[in-house]
């Protein structure tokens, strides 16, 4: 997965980041990074999202709990200046911006810095067991396993265009108990995540091999559900920025 130009001009960039850091970027519009620490002579933007992801799920992830992958796009002939900087295998490639050049460096930024992604750190097996005991039914095991690992896709963009909200037990509880009459007309609902609008990602937990469904907030049951993959090959995918809903 290479950097991309987002124009003949400019190439852009990715960068994981924590939560201070991710402030001060909103605070500034999202137009500039914030100057370097005296500790910090170098800024590290990377040239593609794999890369940024890694490091925001195990360094930001397990140092704040929390890491976010964010996007810009740089002027290319002001970027032409630094040598690409090859930190490990073939797809581990940086630029080292000295933290002195990094006013400049914003100055080349064209538009807005971007939230693509979010991490967060493991959900509690108490969480699962407590919101599982509440609703009389249980998660497949796959989604417990990945939302009680290290790290785990929050929410953002995947590279299809897709938008994506995963869930907690919790708040997938809370979910389910304001959906009411909804909730009964889709026996055995435990919802994974949304597209941040009307189309909830579910599962039917009377079936342990039940596929993830989409299903509509106005769905009168599920005949309605639209099938989309089996909960394993949704996580892939979600890992890799590869999912996209399907409509039919």
């Amino acid at each position: 997965m290479s950097s991309l130009d987002a124009s003949a001009d400019t190439v852009t960039l990715w960068r994981p980041t924590g939560q201070e850091e991710l402030d001060l970027v909103a605070a500034s519009d999202w137009r500039a990074w914030p100057p370097r620490l005296p500790e910090q002579p170098i800024f590290y933007p990377v040239l593609n999202r794999w890369y940024a992801a890694k490091i925001a799920r195990e360094w930001n992830v397990r140092s704040g709990g929390v890491g976010y992958v964010t996007s810009f796009d740089v002027g290319k002939a002001y970027l032409d200046q630094f040598p690409v900087q090859q930190a490990g295998g073939r797809e581990v490639l940086e630029y080292w911006i000295p933290a002195e050049e990094l006013a400049e460096f914003n100055e080349n930024i064209t538009g807005k810095i971007r939230e693509v992604a979010c991490y967060v750190g493991p959900v509690t097996e108490e969480e699962f067991t407590r919101t599982e005991a509440a609703l009389g039914q249980r998660f497949p095991d796959a989604w417990r396993a990945y939302l009680t690992g290290d790290a785990w896709f929050s929410r953002g963009w995947m590279e299809t265009g897709s938008y994506l909200a995963l869930l907690t037990p919790v708040k997938s509880r809370e979910i389910v108990e304001a959906w009411d009459t909804s909730a009964e007309l889709h026996p055995g609902v435990m919802m994974l995540g949304s597209n941040g609008s009307r189309e909830t990602l579910v599962v039917d937990s009377r079936d342990p091999l039940s596929p993830v469904t989409m299903v509509d907030i106005t769905s009168e049951g599920w005949a309605d559900a639209l099938l989309q993959m089996p909960v394993e090959q949704f996580i892939r995918e979600v890992e890799a920025g590869t999912f996209e809903f399907s409509w039919e």
